[in-house]
């Protein structure tokens, strides 16, 4: 994947109306991706959601994560979704989307005030949880999209924005696929 300039503050700033128009209620999964292991990715038109493993064939499971004290991976960031128009906006191209490390990109609204904690999204024949485990951005996506990409996703500011995305979990195992409706389901 080529090397892109990467955006500044206020250019990424811009880029939020267009963000901020995302569906709320049914959305549609723009793009699966699939890490089977570190730095590599695997686009697919279509995903298996597993209880156990979240998105099958994703190294998720096996790459555990410093976050726990056992460093086994963590069961409430099984999956991670972001905002496809957010991932995008920062990775200047659809090419490079995949690099932003995420399994699914939705267009749909995930900030806080949308899809807070324990909201249900059925995606596919799949149903996800929302977990209260923040997800933000990290060094390598510092590293692939820019020093004011990464604030801009991370700062305090912009946390309940979700613009890095949501962590979730599978509740309902089930099919994925690119084009498929991100619905809330009624708690």
């Amino acid at each position: 994947m080529s090397v892109a300039e990467h955006l500044d503050y206020p250019a990424l700033e811009a880029g939020l109306p267009h963000v901020f128009a995302s569906p709320a209620d049914h959305g549609r999964v723009e793009l699966i991706v699939r890490r089977p292991a570190i730095g590599e990715r695997e686009t697919l038109d279509e995903g298996v959601l597993d209880l156990t493993e979240g998105l099958v064939g994703d190294n998720w499971l096996e790459r555990g994560s410093s976050s726990m004290p056992d460093g086994v991976a963590n069961p409430k960031a099984q999956l991670t979704l972001m905002n496809a128009r957010v991932a995008t906006l920062v990775a200047r191209s659809v090419e490079r989307v995949p690099l932003a490390g995420d399994q699914l990109f939705v267009d749909f609204d995930l900030r806080a005030s949308n899809v807070p904690a324990r909201t249900r999204l059925a995606i596919g024949s799949a149903v996800v949880e929302v977990s209260e485990v923040p997800h933000l951005g990290c060094q390598k996506f510092l590293a692939r999209f820019g020093k004011d990409a990464h604030r801009f996703v991370s700062s305090k500011q912009n946390r309940e924005l979700n613009l890095r995305g949501v962590n979730a979990f599978v509740v309902q195992p089930g099919t994925v696929r690119a084009g498929d409706v991100v619905r809330k389901l009624a708690v």
